[in-house]
C-alpha cells in the first residue's frame, strides 16, 4: 500500500476542516485534527496528532454551529426576515446535546442560526465550568461575543456561577444554568421577539415537521443519545452535582423514540452519553414503559438491548466498573454492540481512589477488566485518569503505571490535578506540587503511548469495518473510525486509494497495512 506520510495527511485536515471555516481569533475554535499541543506532545513528534483527550470536549464555534446546523436540520429553515441567533457550544458532549435541543426549540419558533458574530442578532453561549481551564475558555467565549457582537445570553455549567459572569461581563443579558432549556428560549424571545408567522411571507411551514431526533451539531451519521442528567456520586474533585443537579433518567420509551428517531434521520451511529450511564434507570426504581408494544424496564441492561435491535452501531461512554456491566459486556461478545467502553477509572491506587471518593474504588479493577476479556476478547476499553491528585506519592503513581502496564488499556487520556473552585480535594492536605504533576503526567502518557503503539501493532494484517468521518479528495483518503474509535477522542483509520463511490456515513471493510502510535492506515479493495 503506497504510505502517506502523517504529515501530509495533518496538513490536508487542516486545510480541510473546521480549521479553515472559523476565525483564528475565535477562542472556542476546535479543531479535532490540530488541537492545542500538550505536554505529551513535547516528547514526540510534534506533527502527530494527539487523538487521546482527557477531556471529551465538542467545542463549536459560531460558524461551526451554524454550518453543522444547516447540514443537518431535518426541515427547510426559513431564509429571509426571521431574527437570527448565533450559538457558541463549550465543553462535553452532554453539554452539546443541550445546545443541539436549544437551536431545535429556536428554529420551531422560526429562529434562524446565525454563521457569523455580526449577522446574529443575538448570541447564545454554552459554557463549560467542569476545571479551571474550561471555566476561563467560557469567559473568553462571553468577552468574545460580547465584543463582536454586544447582545449575550449565557446558559451552561458556569452558568451556575452567574455573579462571576456579570462581575467579569455586565453586559450580558440574561444567565441559565446547565439544561435550562426554557429558560434560554425565553430569555432569546424577551431580547429578540419570535418571528411573527402571519407576517413572514417568507416563512416555511416546513419547519414544523423537524421529527423528533431534533436539529444535531455532529455530522449527519453518527449521533449524541443522552439518557440522563445529573450523578449521584460527590467525587471530591468534581463539581458536577453542584452544576447538574443528581442523576434523573429518560423514562425508555423517550430515549428509544429518540433512537429509533435518529436511526430514520440516516444515523449510523449512537453515542450512549450521561455523566453515569451505568446507573441509568435508578432513580425510577426502573419503571417499565412500553415501546413499539412491549414492555421495557428503564435500566441500563435492557436498554442496551433495546438499543442494539435498531441495527445500528451503539457505543457506551462514561460506564463505571460495576458487576451488573459484565451482563452488558456479554452482550458485546455476543456482537450485540459495540464492543467499546469507556470507564473513568481516574486512578489505581486504593489510597487515591478513596480519597477522591470514587465509586466501586474497592473493586479489583484488573480483574474485572480479564473478566471482560475472556468474555468478549475484542473489547476496547478508554479511560481518563488524574495524574497529582492532593497526597498522590511516588508510590501511589508508580501504583497507578504498575497497573497501567498490567491492565494494558486501548485508549487513554490524562490530565493533572488542577483545583476547581467548590470541589472538596481543594482542601485536602499535601497538594503536589505543579512541576512534579507535570513530570507524573508526561511518564504516564509516554508508557500509555508505548502500549498503544503495541496494540495496534497486532492490528496489523487484520480486516475492520470502518466508517468513514471525511474524505479527503486530494490525497485519496479515508478518514474513518473502526469500533475501537470514538469521535474527536481516539485514533483513526486512514485508508488509501480509494475511489469515487465512497462517500462520508458509509461503512467500509478495509486491511490494515500499517500503524502508528494511535492511528491505523489501511488499504481498501472496493
Amino acid at each position: 500500500m503506497p504510505k502517506t506520510s502523517i504529515e501530509s495527511i495533518n496538513t490536508t485536515i487542516a486545510t480541510s476542516s473546521s480549521a479553515s471555516i472559523a476565525p483564528k481569533d475565535t477562542a472556542t475554535l476546535f479543531n479535532p485534527a490540530k488541537p492545542t499541543a500538550t505536554p505529551a506532545q513535547s516528547s514526540t513528534d510534534s506533527s502527530e496528532p494527539y487523538h487521546h483527550k482527557a477531556n471529551h470536549n465538542q467545542n463549536r464555534s459560531i460558524e461551526q454551529s451554524s454550518e453543522v446546523t444547516t447540514a443537518n436540520a431535518t426541515a427547510t429553515m426559513p431564509v429571509s426576515a426571521a431574527p437570527k441567533i448565533g450559538f457558541v457550544s463549550l465543553g462535553c458532549p452532554k453539554a452539546l446535546v443541550d445546545s443541539e435541543r436549544i437551536i431545535t426549540e429556536l428554529s420551531r419558533d422560526g429562529y434562524q442560526v446565525a454563521s457569523d458574530y455580526e449577522g446574529a442578532d443575538l448570541v447564545v453561549v454554552n459554557t463549560c465550568g467542569f476545571i479551571e481551564s474550561a471555566v476561563q475558555e467560557s469567559l473568553d467565549a462571553i468577552g468574545e461575543a460580547i465584543s463582536k457582537n454586544g447582545k449575550v445570553i449565557v446558559t451552561g455549567c458556569l452558568g451556575k456561577e452567574a455573579d462571576k459572569i456579570r462581575a467579569m461581563h455586565p453586559a450580558v443579558l440574561a444567565v441559565t444554568g446547565a439544561h435550562a432549556y426554557d429558560e434560554v428560549i425565553t430569555a432569546v424571545a424577551q431580547h429578540v421577539p419570535k418571528p411573527n408567522r402571519s407576517l413572514d411571507a417568507n416563512y416555511d411551514p416546513k419547519i414544523n415537521l423537524i421529527n423528533e431526533a431534533g436539529i444535531k451539531l455532529t455530522p449527519s451519521h453518527y449521533a449524541y443519545l443522552k439518557i440522563s442528567e445529573g450523578c449521584n456520586h460527590r467525587c471530591t474533585f468534581c463539581i458536577i452535582p453542584s452544576l447538574r443537579g443528581d442523576l434523573v433518567s429518560r423514562p425508555i420509551d423517550n430515549v428509544m423514540n429518540e433512537a429509533m428517531a435518529l436511526k430514520n434521520a440516516g444515523v449510523k451511529e449512537l453515542l450512549i452519553i450521561s455523566q453515569d450511564t451505568s446507573a441509568y434507570g435508578l432513580d425510577l426504581k426502573y419503571r417499565t414503559s412500553f415501546w413499539n408494544g412491549m414492555p421495557l424496564k428503564s435500566k441500563f441492561y435492557d436498554l442496551c438491548q433495546a438499543l442494539n435491535d435498531l441495527g445500528i452501531w451503539v457505543r457506551l461512554h462514561y460506564v463505571y466498573p460495576y458487576p451488573h456491566v459484565d451482563k452488558v459486556v456479554e452482550l458485546m461478545g455476543e456482537k450485540k454492540l459495540l464492543p467499546y467502553l469507556d470507564i473513568p477509572f481516574q486512578h489505581a491506587s486504593h489510597r487515591i481512589l478513596k480519597a477522591m471518593k470514587r465509586p466501586a474504588h474497592s473493586e479489583n479493577t484488573l480483574a474485572r477488566i480479564k473478566a471482560w476479556r475472556e468474555i468478549c476478547p475484542d473489547i476496547v476499553i478508554r479511560s481518563t485518569f488524574v495524574v497529582g491528585f492532593p497526597g498522590e506519592t511516588e508510590e501511589d503513581f508508580q501504583c497507578l503505571l504498575d497497573w497501567l502496564v498490567e491492565a494494558r488499556l486501548d485508549r487513554v487520556g490524562a490530565f493533572t490535578y488542577s483545583e476547581v473552585e467548590g470541589a472538596v480535594a481543594n482542601d485536602l492536605p499535601d497538594h503536589v506540587p505543579e512541576e512534579v504533576k507535570q513530570e507524573r503526567y508526561e511518564r504516564f502518557m509516554a508508557l500509555q503511548q508505548d502500549i498503544s503503539a503495541q496494540k495496534l501493532q497486532e492490528k496489523i494484517g487484520k480486516t475492520l469495518t470502518v466508517l468513514v468521518d471525511e474524505i479527503d479528495s486530494i490525497e485519496g483518503i479515508a478518514i474513518c473510525r473502526s469500533y475501537a474509535d470514538a469521535p474527536e477522542i481516539d485514533g483513526h483509520v486512514y485508508v488509501d486509494d480509494i475511489n469515487a463511490q465512497v462517500k462520508v456515513g458509509q461503512f467500509l471493510t478495509v486491511t490494515i497495512d500499517d500503524a502508528s502510535e494511535y492511528d491505523l492506515f489501511a488499504s481498501y479493495q472496493g
